[in-house]
């Protein structure tokens, strides 16, 4: 066989064999990085409440080494990992009812940094008061809430107020703390939130049906951007029925979707909501986290699926422990993003007109980014201080029979009247938000008028 026929076939192997350039703006995160500096600008969960006791607990997040435990009265400390006297391991530490005290020379800490004792020093003497009265244990402030741990790691002069979420309060919705780690850069796992398009093909066509067969449906496509929140919707025609699922992103990192087993688009649903609560944290460059609450009840998932293979299925569409075959048959979220390696490489993107919601997003933090580093502090998810969070992560699916021959511009229209419609009610009370919207959206059903 003569070699032009390899040639005419135009093979780029080897044309492209050098590996693309990573982002490297938007996939550093570890301490004095710019988007490390700016992701220690908002609370973080950095633990599940559960996980943390009066064993100390070894954890890492924005590439730092901490230690959480919990002291005898209760009180949640997170600190710096390394004992600031001979850099002995706090994880090894003693915790007593005042803080934790080193296992090498017993030094006792607060869960604030603040050394309580030095036992092995004269406590009168002027170095190890002077020391006790100046130096502290690196520490952070956390709060505990409906079973997660936050933080925040940034400077203390910018700690903002701790944003309260509307989903964090819907009636009748059980929510239940999950953790799931992911062996990448954060960014890939953050990306598929403003993908909205993947859920048609990786969980619908790909892998097999692995929530509703309304899944595998390609619908419209539609983003909004509003401040730092950014919604990707996926609008299907179901038979008779239009289905408006919105994912949901408010800058930098809490995410919401809709149902992931509740609504298949084949009977009407009004204003359900997130399937998941959910922030992906970075851990280090190369590993992350999603810590979230899993939401259960009328407006949420089915509440068989509150246990762990429930959360791990919810997440990333399949169950975390499984051979490589098994993973091979049947991706899910976990093995997309993770197959483009610990950080993908970026440069190396053919981005598309589907892909508009991961683009707009990545520019709106990088401008947070470069605007923190010339001095002005990134915006927080409550635009006045003590408002609830409004969000829109939802399912909504309304009867609606094809009209006409541009079926395609019809289930558009029907996606952005439920949308705006939303977004008009904004302002209202929470609770007559909820049922203005729930109520519009039956009307509107009812009188076949989505304009």
């Amino acid at each position: 066989m003569g070699n032009n026929k390899f040639i005419e076939e135009d093979f780029r192997g080897y044309k492209q064999s050098t590996l693309p350039k990573i982002d490297e703006v938007l996939a550093r995160t570890d301490p004095k990085t710019a988007c490390g500096e700016y992701l220690r600008r908002y609370w973080h969960p950095v633990a599940l409440t559960s996980e943390v006791s009066e064993i100390p607990r070894e954890i890492r997040i924005l590439g730092e080494d901490l230690v959480i435990f919990k002291t005898s009265k209760g009180n949640i400390g997170l600190v710096h990992k390394a004992c600031p006297h001979r850099r002995a391991s706090m994880a090894y530490g003693k915790t007593e009812e005042e803080g934790i005290r080193c296992c090498y020379h017993g030094w006792l800490f607060s869960p604030n940094g603040e050394i309580l004792e030095t036992p092995g020093e004269d406590p009168e003497s002027k170095q190890a008061k002077k020391l006790r009265e100046t130096f502290k244990l690196g520490a952070y402030p956390v709060i505990e809430f409906n079973g997660l741990v936050f933080s925040y790691l940034g400077p203390m002069d910018k700690i903002p107020e701790f944003p309260h979420y509307d989903s964090f309060e819907i009636p009748g919705n059980t929510s239940s703390p999950y953790r799931i780690d992911y062996n990448c850069n954060w960014i890939q796992v953050l990306d598929a939130i403003m993908d909205p398009l993947h859920t048609s093909f990786l969980h619908g066509q790909s892998s097999g049906i692995q929530f509703s067969e309304g899944f595998a449906e390609v619908g419209e496509i539609e983003f909004y951007e509003r401040g730092i929140q950014y919604l990707g919707c996926n609008t299907r025609r179901i038979n008779d029925n239009v289905w408006v699922r919105v994912n949901e992103l408010i800058l930098p990192n809490f995410t919401q979707a809709g149902a992931a087993f509740a609504a298949d688009g084949t009977k009407s649903k009004y204003f359900g909501r997130s399937s998941f609560t959910r922030w992906v944290v970075p851990i280090d460059d190369h590993h992350c986290v999603a810590l979230a609450w899993a939401n259960f009840g009328e407006r949420g998932d089915p509440i068989e699926y509150d246990n762990q293979e429930g959360y791990e299925r919810i997440e990333a569409g399949e169950i975390s422990n499984r051979t490589k075959e098994e993973k091979q048959q049947s991706p899910g979220d976990a093995e997309a993003v993770e197959g483009m390696g610990s950080i993908s490489s970026h440069k190396g993107e053919h981005l598309m007109p589907t892909d508009k919601g991961v683009m707009i997003y990545r520019r709106r933090t990088r401008k947070l980014i470069k605007d923190l580093e010339q001095g002005l502090e990134p915006p927080q998810p409550q635009k006045k201080k003590g408002e609830v969070v409004r969000t829109n992560g939802q399912d909504t699916v309304l009867k609606a029979p094809k009209r006409g021959n541009n079926d395609r511009e019809y289930v558009k229209s029907i996606c952005s009247s439920v949308m705006n419609m939303q977004f008009d009610l904004e302002e209202m009370p929470l609770k007559e938000r909820d049922n203005s919207i729930i109520k519009n959206l039956q009307q509107m059903e009812a009188r076949g008028n989505f304009d």
